[in-house]
C-alpha cells in the first residue's frame, strides 16, 4: 500500500521528486515531533495541554511545509505543459507574386529568429510561385518555449514596397498570412480513418539521383471538412503520414479552439456594443523603414535586422501587452 499524508497525497512520489526529497526530510522530522507530542499527552495527563498546543503549532508547520511541496509540483507540472514545437504556415494573400514573395521574406524572417534561440526549423511543404515565391509553405520548428513565443505571430502580415519588377516606381500593398499552431504531446481528438483520404505522390525540391522516383510524399485529406494536409520532408511514406497525420491532428484542434474562441469574442462584441476587428495585425513599410503591430500601435525602425531575425522586442512587447493572437483573413480584399 503506498505510503499517504492526512491529505491523502502520495509520499513516495514526493520522496523520489529530486525538486521535493530535500523537504521530505523536515516533513518526516515534523511527523516525528507530531507524534512524539502526541504520546507525551496520553503518558502524562498532567502535560496533556500543553503537549496538544505544541501538536498545533507542529501540524501547522507541516500543513505549510505540504503547501510549498504542492506549489512546486504544481510549477513542475506547468513547465511539463509548455509546448515546445509548432506547425507554422506562411501563405501568400493579395498582391499576386509580390504577395508570394514576401512570403519567402517572413519564412527566412522566422528561420533566422529560431536559430538564435536554438530552435529546429523544417520544411514540411512548399508551394512555389512561378518566380520562386511561396504560395504556401509550412515548417516544423521545436524548441524551449516554441509556441509561446511564435502563437502572436498569427494573423495578416502586410508590406509596402516597391517591388524589384516595378519599372515606375510605384508602392505596392501586398499581404501574407501566418498561422502558428501549437503541437501536443497528447491530441484532444480521435479520427475515424473511414474519414480520411490518403493520396501519395513523389516528392519535390532538390535531391540526389533518386529523388522523385519514389512515391514518399502523402497528402491527407480529412472527408467531413475537406482539410488537406501535405509532408515531403521525410525519406519514407510511412514517416510522411504518420507526421502529416500529427498536423492534421493539431490543425482540427486549433479549428475547434479558434471556433470556440471566435463565438467568445462576438459575445463580449455584442456586450460592449463594437464591431471593430483589424484585418491587418502588422505592417512593414520598407520606404520609411518601419515595422508597426497595430493591436498595441508600436512601432520599430530598421526593417533590415527585424526581417534578419530580429523579432525579440516585438515579441517580448506583445507578451507584455498579453493580445490575442490575430485572426487569418488574408483572403478578403
Amino acid at each position: 500500500m503506498a505510503e499517504t499524508n492526512p491529505n491523502n497525497q502520495n509520499l513516495a512520489d514526493w520522496r523520489s521528486n529530486p525538486k521535493t526529497a530535500y523537504l521530505m526530510v523536515e516533513y518526516d522530522r515534523l511527523e516525528d515531533k507530531i507524534k512524539e507530542a502526541e504520546g507525551v499527552g496520553l503518558n502524562d495527563p498532567s502535560l496533556s495541554e500543553l503537549a496538544a498546543e505544541e501538536r498545533a503549532d507542529l501540524v501547522i508547520q507541516r500543513d505549510q511545509l505540504v503547501l510549498s511541496i504542492q506549489d512546486i509540483l504544481k510549477k513542475e507540472e506547468a513547465e511539463v505543459e509548455v509546448v515546445n514545437e509548432a506547425i507554422m504556415e506562411i501563405r501568400a494573400g493579395a498582391g499576386g507574386e509580390e504577395s508570394a514573395l514576401f512570403a519567402v521574406n517572413l519564412k527566412e524572417m522566422y528561420e533566422q529568429y529560431a536559430l538564435t534561440r536554438n530552435w529546429s526549423f523544417t520544411m514540411v511543404d512548399e508551394s512555389l510561385s512561378e518566380l520562386g515565391g511561396y504560395k504556401e509553405v509550412s515548417i516544423e520548428i521545436k524548441g524551449r518555449g516554441v509556441y509561446d513565443d511564435l502563437r502572436l505571430e498569427t494573423g495578416v502580415h502586410r508590406v509596402q514596397r516597391i517591388p524589384a519588377t516595378e519599372k515606375q516606381g510605384r508602392v505596392h500593398t501586398s499581404t501574407a498570412s501566418v498561422a502558428v499552431m501549437p503541437v501536443r504531446k497528447y491530441s484532444k481528438l480521435t479520427i475515424n480513418p473511414a474519414d480520411l483520404e490518403v493520396e501519395t505522390s513523389r516528392a519535390g525540391g532538390a535531391g540526389g539521383q533518386n529523388v522523385n522516383k519514389v512515391e514518399t510524399a502523402v497528402r491527407l485529406i480529412y472527408k467531413p471538412s475537406g482539410l488537406a494536409v501535405r509532408c515531403q520532408s521525410e525519406r519514407t511514406q510511412g514517416r510522411n503520414k504518420e507526421k502529416a497525420m500529427m498536423i492534421l491532428e493539431n490543425k482540427l484542434n486549433q479549428q475547434k479552439e479558434e471556433a470556440e474562441r471566435r463565438v467568445e469574442v462576438e459575445e463580449r462584441r455584442l456586450q460592449i456594443g463594437t464591431g471593430d476587428r483589424s484585418e491587418k495585425i502588422r505592417t512593414y513599410n520598407v520606404l520609411q523603414d518601419r515595422l508597426t503591430d497595430h493591436r498595441i500601435k508600436q512601432s520599430w525602425h530598421n526593417l533590415d535586422k527585424i526581417l534578419a531575425g530580429g523579432l525579440e522586442p516585438i515579441i517580448e512587447a506583445l507578451k507584455v501587452a498579453q493580445v490575442e493572437p490575430g485572426v487569418d483573413t488574408s483572403d478578403e480584399e
